[in-house]
């Protein structure tokens, strides 16, 4: 309770540099958060596209429907099938008129042969298992052809693996750039009451008591600053969906973890600032 009153009382009397420590961890943070945003859209976005993979399996004509739906019970069965829908040659020419419009007319009197549409499940969409489960599918006598736009399927794979690295590495780039500003600010408030902490010691107070006030006003700030920053965050995120394009927003353990990493960064720079001083008390 004595470091909380402390604390408090370290507010009441620094209220400018209390208020510039709080503005600072929290548009380090903000910027933080907007990058999180971009990522986490991106992510969302190349989950929508992947969400997409589909395998598809022509059956010969004149293929008795009886082999064909003991084909599609056993690629049911498969570990990474999602699921198997049977499209008859009148549905393929339907779905080839609505989504060509351009060659309504070339479809007019074409035939579509009948198919058998894969869908995998999350994580069973890479191109090695779309590949290996494209060729399960041809082993079948009654299957003509097998499409999956392997080239596409491909370069999704990439992309998806540079935006992850990429993210990694600029989101600990973000980070450290945060932690640094947050850790410099915070050492601001340490030298402005270096004199107060010069006299607790001159008196026979304890590291652990000189330092326990600063570590729980650093967690306050960086508390108050992370709320500041998610609120700036949200803002722009609705912003953005009102005028530019629609977004989604952290899930609610997200927010709280960004709570907790900017009170974790607020502690640890009080921590790390108060300790350097009194090394030199």
């Amino acid at each position: 309770m004595l470091a909380l009153r402390e604390a408090l009382i370290a507010f009441r009397r620094a209220p400018l540099l209390s208020v510039l420590s709080i503005t600072t961890i929290a548009f380090s943070l903000f910027a933080f958060g907007l990058f999180g945003l971009v990522a986490l859209n991106i992510k969302a976005a190349l989950r929508t596209v992947e969400s997409r993979v589909e395998i598809r399996a022509f059956i010969a004509d004149g293929t008795p429907i009886e082999a064909t739906s003991a084909a599609m019970g056993d690629v049911a069965a498969f570990p990474e099938v999602q699921t198997v829908k049977y499209v008859s040659p009148e549905e393929a020419l339907k779905l080839a008129r609505r989504e060509l419009r351009e060659f309504r007319d070339v479809y007019e009197s074409a035939f579509l042969p009948a198919s058998i549409d894969v869908t995998l499940k999350p994580g069973f969409r890479d191109p090695a298992t779309v590949d290996a489960v494209a060729a399960r599918l041809r082993t079948y006598s009654f299957v003509d052809d097998v499409l999956y736009g392997q080239e596409w399927i491909e370069k999704l794979s990439r992309i998806q693996y540079i935006a992850t690295v990429v993210g990694a590495v600029l989101g600990l780039v973000f980070a450290a750039v945060a932690t640094i500003i947050i850790g410099a600010t915070i050492r601001m408030t340490v030298l402005a009451r270096s004199r107060e902490i010069s006299i607790m010691r001159f008196v026979g107070a304890t590291d652990g008591f000189v330092r326990r006030p600063f570590l729980l006003e650093g967690f306050v700030k960086g508390v108050l600053g992370g709320a500041l920053a998610l609120l700036l965050t949200w803002i722009a995120h609705r912003l953005i969906n009102a005028y530019v394009i629609d977004t989604v927003f952290f899930e609610r353990s997200l927010a709280m973890l960004g709570l907790l990493f900017g009170a974790l960064i607020g502690f640890l720079g009080s921590a790390v600032s108060v300790g350097r001083h009194l090394r030199r008390v």
